[in-house]
């Protein structure tokens, strides 16, 4: 536990203000993103003063993979795979661990620009070599230019948002999470702003929380000593334009080396800031005019600035409604699958809960007896959406309201559950590495009740829209159903187990809802339904299917292998395998699922490792370098065994050993299952058992050492 003082605002202002900042973080780099990189004078000759979206003009999606929200969203979880040291800190050296188990190589979290030229990059390399945090961003190591990018500023959120009302320990943590991959102004950049929306959660003084800012970094550093000359042009000159141009002069592109120095976009950031302390669409405006790193600054202000001002001054009525497009979306791209498509209200929850922890509270309660989506934060959809039909759907009285229109037929309202159809036209340096978030054999269920100016009955089925080969999304619908008259305010349940399918992963999950007059039971004026309450959405239990590789039909990379975290050189599938993959050099992975499998059975037939000295089935997977394991193994001398594997970090434990003559293209059945802390593996006639209760959940996986594996038949059930 820290030792620092426990922060004093309430429970609910800390849920509150969070969530801000997470909206405010997203905005920013959604907002910021298409136009990345471009100099102030082109944005304002192709688009003008950046006060809206401008995905669409640019024919891009508005949610795309992108490093801010990924390596915010996924470091901060440092916090959940190490302890803290003596003094209360977690330090660089664990949060260098947890980059290599979210980060998949060559296609997640960052840009992947090159050994010495993407600072990431570089630290990931040394990471991978063994160099550990902080050397591995250090001057040192990899010299100031590539040190002193914007990088460490960029993921600097969460060390803020789980220190409320602390900058110093939010500083603290900044520093060690900063020099991770960077060293010099980048990281005293990182504390600044740390520390800035650490206290923003109790003060919306901009100058105090400047000033606090620069409490913890050197007074001499060139970070410090540029922000006093912008301040001192901003009382000046009263005008941002002015004051951008006096930045350009002096501290542009063109006065520093490497791709994307720190100093020119951190200062546009404080400027913007004391341009527009309270006014959050005019910070917007400004830093994302100015050009330059837009979705990195903009992501940053876009915090900064929200966690402030709090939820209803932030987001005003009488302001643009940016949260409206967004819907609460959010894309984290790591190797954790199950928590790549994401939402606000959901990673609020995780960021608070993580602060609670660290300053020794229990944590809060998940809503509605833990339904994924509640709708309890103010204004929050959780990704739901009307996607088809004439309705509205908005957030209020702690549930999903989805006005009605009678008249105009059904209305499907929903949320994504994996690798959105846009994943086909996303621009950006990284794939999108997730898992779907539903799957056969679990249990939905939807809780509804119909409003009090109800004027038809409304039928209510769960949908799914599931991909096919044409990569198409074509509609499944519960065989069950509820009615909601007008007049019955109770809440009904309606619930449904997810069939098996053909293979291909859900895209989205929610209701389909069917007025009377949609079926021709009325006289079909156009009388309006009004309106139905969603109060909660949510699946439970574990999956029951058996993974099915469907027919590319030559598509190449399909919606099933996007359902997949690829962590190998080689991804391939042939007519008598499921799986099949191949490590050069290394170890390899590839998974599917989320940590809500706990209790859970893998079945894999005809496993054949086709070279290499070690391969076998992964369970309980969370991430890269976290997972158990039953695998064929060889030893030193020669001799070969069967082993009950853990990973843990750069640690392979053998929880359980066997000797077992197997061979290289030899088929075998395997099985490996969960439950409670009891680990069980078949190879064969051999039986494995091991005890170990670190890893609760998580996906299963096929991993492999220098080599190729594959597999038949897979099988996923609960255990009985």
């Amino acid at each position: 536990m820290t030792t620092a003082t426990t922060p004093t605002i309430s429970d609910a202002e800390y849920l509150s203000r969070t969530y801000a900042g997470v909206l405010g973080k997203l905005i920013g780099v959604y907002l910021g993103r298409p136009f990345e990189g471009w100099s102030h004078q082109r944005i304002v000759e192709e688009l003008g003063h950046i006060k809206w979206y401008v995905h669409e003009k640019k024919g891009v999606p508005l949610l795309v993979t992108d490093d801010d929200v990924s390596g915010t969203f996924a470091f901060i979880r440092a916090l959940e795979e190490h302890p803290l040291d003596k003094t209360g800190l977690l330090p660089a050296s664990a949060i260098g661990k947890t980059w290599l188990n979210q980060v998949v190589e060559r296609k997640s979290v960052f840009w992947w620009g090159g050994n010495g030229i993407s600072t990431e990059h570089t630290a990931y390399n040394n990471l991978k070599k063994g160099i550990p945090a902080p050397a591995s961003g250090s001057i040192a190591v990899n010299g100031t230019t590539v040190a002193e990018q914007i990088g460490a500023q960029i993921f600097i959120d969460g060390w803020a948002l789980v220190n409320p009302g602390n900058p110093a320990e939010a500083a603290r943590f900044a520093e060690q999470a900063g020099k991770v991959s960077h060293d010099g102004e980048s990281v005293y950049a990182a504390q600044l702003w740390a520390a800035m929306e650490a206290e923003a959660y109790v003060s919306s003084d901009i100058d105090h929380l400047l000033d606090t800012g620069l409490s913890f970094i050197p007074a001499k550093s060139k970070i410090a000593r540029s922000i006093a000359e912008v301040r001192a042009w901003v009382k000046e000159d009263n005008d941002w334009l002015v004051t951008r141009q006096r930045v350009e002069d002096k501290y542009g592109y063109d006065k520093f080396p490497g791709f994307c120095h720190v100093v020119p976009n951190h200062l546009i950031m404080i400027m913007s800031v004391l341009y527009a302390p309270h006014d959050f669409s005019l910070a917007m405006e400004i830093v994302n005019t100015c050009g330059w790193d837009t979705d990195c600054n903009s992501g940053n202000v876009g915090c900064f600035v929200a966690i402030m001002l709090g939820l209803d001054k932030a987001f005003t009525k009488a302001s643009p409604d940016w949260r409206e497009p967004l819907a609460d979306r959010a894309i984290i791209s790591s190797a954790d699958g199950g928590y790549s498509i994401n939402n606000a209200a959901r990673i609020t929850y995780d960021i608070v809960n993580m602060g609670r922890a660290l300053h020794g509270k229990a944590p809060l309660p998940q809503p509605k007896d833990g339904a994924q989506f509640h709708f309890t934060l103010p204004g929050s959809v959780q990704g739901f959406q009307v996607t088809s039909g004439d309705a509205k759907a908005y957030q209020a009285d702690d549930a999903l309201v989805i006005d009605l229109n009678a008249a105009a037929g059904p209305v499907e309202v929903s949320t994504g559950i994996s690798a959105p159809k846009d994943t086909e036209n996303m621009p950006g340096v990284y794939l999108l590495s997730s898992s779907p978030l539903i799957y056969p054999g679990q249990k939905l269920k939807a809780v509804l009740r119909a409003g009090d100016d109800l004027s038809a009955p409304v039928t209510a089925r769960i949908r799914l829209q599931v991909f096919n080969a044409e990569h198409v999304a074509k509609p499944v619908d519960s065989d069950t159903s509820v009615t909601l008259t007008p007049g019955d305010s109770k809440l009904h349940e309606l619930e449904w187990t997810v069939p098996q399918g053909d293979g291909w992963p859900i895209v989205s999950a929610g209701v389909l809802l069917t007025p009377a007059s949609a079926n021709g039971n009325s006289n079909g004026a156009a009388a309006h339904t009004s309106k139905i309450y969603l109060d909660s959405f949510r699946w439970t239990g574990q999956p029951d299917f058996t993974v099915i590789r469907p027919a590319d039909k030559g598509r190449g990379q399909t919606f099933w292998d996007l359902a997949w975290v690829q962590s190998v050189s080689n991804w391939a599938g042939t007519p008598t395998t499921t799986l099949y993959i191949g490590q050069d050099v290394g170890e390899g992975i590839v998974i599917q699922g989320t940590r809500d499998w706990t209790n859970y059975r893998v079945t894999a037939k005809d496993v054949i490792v086709r070279y290499g000295p070690r391969a076998g089935v992964a369970i309980r997977a969370q991430g890269l370098k976290r997972w158990y394991a039953v695998q064929f193994a060889t030893a030193a001398d020669g001799s070969t065994y069967v082993a009950i594997v853990k990973a843990l970090d750069e640690q392979r434990i053998e929880l359980a050993v066997a000797p077992f003559k197997w061979a290289i293209d030899e088929s075998y059945d395997v099985a490996i299952e969960a439950e409670g802390a009891t680990i069980k593996a078949t190879v064969g006639d051999v039986v494995l058992t091991a005890s170990d209760d670190q890893y609760a959940g998580g996906g299963f996986g096929l991993v492999v050492n220098d080599g190729s594996v594959s597999t038949g038949t897979i099988r996923i059930q609960p255990v009985q």
